[in-house]
């Protein structure tokens, strides 16, 4: 009996340093042990690790395409079991539908990416993604703060950019309880600034 593919879509999401790469990495490994055929693609501005790599904040990497478009997602993931989408925050909007038209083929697909930005506002594509996943898993960094489950990516510079490319010098993990209380100090740290 020939065994039909099933598509899906698969969100992994939550804040900087919450293992959502990782996450991304292990599943598209077992896929590979499993000798299914894997594509895994990250938005060409991400070069902070690798160009070529899909590469975790604990230096686990798995070899990736990198490209500026999603629809180009639909011309590379051809004949592909699995696809692996990273840092899906930074795709376009029509990210949404190419994930839907790959799962309607039987695809299997894989996506990690920043739920909210550092203002904590939905990010990008994300929530459509969320909402038309037959599975989400959030995943948690710890508050450096105070060690609670981190809710947000703070960032520790001041620059309103909404992307900005970082790592730990540019953003740390925090509860919601500490990011309230960073906010607090930056506006006393402004208005203090302009007198």
């Amino acid at each position: 009996m020939e065994m039909v593919r099933r598509g899906r879509i698969e969100v992994i999401c939550g804040s900087m340093f919450s293992g959502k790469t990782e996450e991304l990495i292990r599943r598209m490994k077992r896929a590979k042990f499993a000798h299914q055929k894997v594509e895994i693609f990250k938005p060409a501005l991400d070069t902070r690790y690798s160009e070529e790599e899909v590469v975790s904040h604990d230096s686990n990497h798995i070899l990736s395409t990198p490209i500026e478009s999603s629809a180009s997602i639909l011309l590379l993931a051809t004949d592909v079991d699995v696809v692996g989408i990273d840092e899906a925050q930074f795709f376009d909007d029509e990210l949404p539908a190419v994930c839907n038209e790959l799962a309607r083929r039987g695809t299997r697909v894989i996506i990690a990416g920043l739920d909210m930005d550092f203002k904590c506002n939905p990010f990008g594509p994300m929530p459509a993604l969320m909402a038309i996943a037959d599975d989400v898993t959030k995943v948690h960094a710890i508050c450096v703060r105070c060690g609670n489950l981190a809710y947000v990516s703070h960032r520790t510079i001041d620059n309103d950019k909404l992307v900005l490319l970082g790592e730990k010098m540019e953003y740390e993990p925090l509860c919601r309880e500490c990011y309230e209380k960073a906010l607090a100090a930056r506006n006393e740290q402004n208005v203090d600034d302009k007198q």
